[in-house]
């Protein structure tokens, strides 16, 4: 009895630490240097050097473009983008996006405002940057003519294109084109005018912050959701790199192959450059300045002095992600744990495509949950209503036995053996559905469905704690309840310390993600009324029917 409750006692103590720290590294995330102090750059569309494909990658005519060193700060015109997804500026310096607002998706700080995924000096510095690599060609450095002031996509139309020209080699003209389309996260970058056989190169500038809304994995005490580049290619599958490993000159990732695509991934959106299929590219990754990062893809120039990438910039919205380019949804972040917590995701957007709510579509998975385990949960309430009936003839022993504890746990295991009840046949029921609590966990935390979803009532996000407490304290009340229907430790100190357990409970769950909280508390309801009537048949002596 003893050694049961304390496993149950160490593993779900220990559960609950890991998660609170996790959630605490998430709700109070470090503060980070001042973005307009990174480096020195005040204009930051200028850091970086222009990459280099390597010999074996670049036809001999082509030529090598040395690294250019940081230039100073200069001031460029400015053209606004307006879409039905996107607030985008773009700078004649570079003809980069050096601001991306996501309209429908709000703040994660001032709900009236959009989410910013680029920014140039907010929050973040975060780039979308191109360029053609070679002797006199224009690159992420050079003066861009463009059109400057607003662009609105119009009503019936269902195409914005921004061009801007640049000087090229042999005053040539190169033109570059953005093209924006309706209702859609991705935008093609068209370069024009190049010299066939030359590079033109794709990438993201970022610095090594996580964003501010990060998610924390539960498993792992102080870690954080993924922030940083990803390569993948049919070969090498899905590759994260750290910030760390880039400034170690220790990343791994597959430098070639002519499938494939890079990305900048972080809490619930990413930004990913997605070169057509069957087309040599050659991907690079490097620390361009202080805790400030570039990665990238280098593409050849066809015959027709033209190349074309998509580029995805919004939400992981995992439907939509594998039908953009293969692989792309692996950008979700399930920790370790995805081969739990992919298919519970896939169960719970089933039933919300039902429900049309994810808080709704939450209680329908506990549900289903809790009816999937139901013969563990059955055996483990069944050995706890036994136990509970034992507790009198316990507490006589110990009080027998308490000072020889050979002969107590001597006599106990004949107790135990005569009642045919296994004391620790509670134990393994609650180990094995452990993982898949905390699978759930990892799904609500990442799924960006999830971000500012709402429940009822005062429940308007489902991924940020409950603003009055209320289900924490709905939550602390049941496990209450829990408590009183399992059988009272015969130590009076342990019984103290399960009566004090809700109460710890509920401590850490007052800041935990709604959706989270509202799973355990309808799980606590089901396993209440499951319990109480097994208890019932235990003690009214139809054990065999329970």
């Amino acid at each position: 009895m003893d050694n049961r409750r304390l496993i149950l006692l160490l593993v779900f103590s220990f559960s609950l630490i890991m998660l609170w720290d996790a959630w605490q590294k998430q709700a109070l995330p470090k503060p980070g240097t001042p973005v307009a102090a990174v480096a020195g750059v005040a204009a930051p569309q200028a850091a970086g050097t222009v990459p280099t494909p390597t010999a074996s990658a670049v036809p001999a005519a082509a030529g090598a473009v040395p690294g250019i060193a940081t230039v100073a700060p200069r001031s460029g015109e400015k053209a606004v983008v307006r879409t039905d997804l996107y607030v985008a500026e773009i700078s004649s310096l570079g003809g980069d996006i050096t601001r991306l607002e996501l309209v429908r998706h709000p703040d994660t700080d001032d709900k009236k405002k959009n989410f910013v995924l680029f920014d140039n000096g907010g929050k973040h510095l975060y780039l979308g940057q191109s360029g053609a690599i070679g002797e006199g060609l224009p690159n992420h450095k050079s003066e861009w003519k463009l059109a400057a002031g607003e662009h609105v996509l119009k009503d019936g139309e269902n195409t914005l294109e921004l061009r801007m020209e640049a000087a090229g080699a042999n005053g040539a003209k190169v033109v570059k084109t953005y093209v924006f389309t309706r209702g859609s996260y991705q935008v093609t970058v068209r370069h024009e005018g190049l010299t066939p056989g030359a590079h033109v190169y794709y990438q993201i500038t970022r610095d090594g912050k996580a964003a501010g809304d990060q998610g924390s994995n539960p498993l792992m005490m102080g870690a954080t959701t993924f922030t940083g580049p990803a390569v993948y290619t049919e070969a090498e599958k899905f590759q994260k790199v750290d910030f760390a490993d880039i400034t170690k000159d220790k990343a791994k990732f597959a430098k070639k192959a002519d499938n494939g695509w890079l990305a900048m991934v972080q809490h619930y959106f990413v930004a990913a450059w997605l070169p057509a299929e069957k087309a040599e590219r050659e991907f690079y990754m490097r620390k361009v300045g202080e805790d400030l990062f570039s990665a990238g893809v280098i593409l050849p120039v066809g015959a027709d002095g033209k190349n074309a990438v998509s580029l995805y910039a919004g939400p992981q919205e995992q439907d939509k992600l594998e039908k953009v380019a293969p692989g792309l949804e692996l950008v979700v972040d399930y920790g370790w744990l995805t081969v739990i917590a992919a298919p519970l995701f896939w169960v719970l957007g089933l039933i919300h495509k039902i429900t049309g709510n994810w808080g709704w579509a939450i209680i329908g998975l506990t549900m289903l949950l809790k009816g999937a385990f139901f013969p563990l949960s059955a055996a483990s309430y069944k050995s706890m209503a036994k136990m509970k009936l034992l507790t009198p003839k316990l507490t006589k022993l110990k009080e027998t036995y308490g000072d020889d504890k050979a002969r107590l746990n001597q006599e106990m295991m004949e107790m135990y053996k005569k009642e045919k009840v296994n004391p620790l046949g509670g134990c393994l029921p609650v180990l094995v559905q452990i993982p898949v609590f905390i699978a759930l966990y990892w799904t609500l935390l990442a799924s960006v469905e999830m971000r500012n979803a709402p429940w009822l009532g005062w429940i308007t996000d489902l991924s940020v704690k409950d603003p009055f407490y209320v289900l924490p304290l709905i939550m602390g009340a049941t496990m209450f309840i829990q408590t009183k229907l399992n059988p009272t430790p015969p130590d009076p100190l342990q019984a103290k310390v399960m009566l004090f357990m809700p109460i710890m409970f509920t401590g850490m769950f007052l800041f935990f993600p709604a959706g989270l909280v509202l799973y355990w508390t309808v799980n606590n309801v089901l396993s209440i009324a499951q319990q109480w009537q097994i208890n019932r048949m235990i003690e009214s002596g139809d054990g065999k029917k329970a």
